[in-house]
């Protein structure tokens, strides 16, 4: 066997090992980082449009406050005794924490 063909033999093994180690390392990033991403955002997509009125929001600037009107992609916030309103757009929402009719 000549030099040339061991040296091709060689340069195969490590391109199919060089293949190997990139689609590894795409599958991981896959699982570790876009899929993970995407289920946050259709989580917080379902939590944005089940938004009721009365419900508190905490908003992405931390401010906290009660609907009191929902448009298409926007909302009335009533914050503090004052009763202020703002309006925001659904994605300003951080958490929502529903309003319990049943409690007394």
């Amino acid at each position: 066997m000549s030099i040339a063909m061991l040296d091709t033999a060689a340069n195969d093994g490590s391109m199919m090992t060089l293949v190997i180690t990139m689609v590894l390392t795409l599958g991981l990033m896959y699982f570790m980082i876009y899929r993970p991403q995407k289920k946050q955002q259709k989580k917080d997509t379902e939590m944005r449009n089940a938004l009721d009125i009365g419900d508190e929001v905490t908003t992405i600037g931390g401010i906290v406050g009660r609907v009191v009107a929902i448009k298409e992609d926007t909302f009335v916030l009533e914050t503090g005794s004052d009763r202020m309103k703002i309006r925001f757009r659904r994605s300003a929402i951080a958490s929502v924490e529903k309003l319990d009719l049943e409690a007394k």
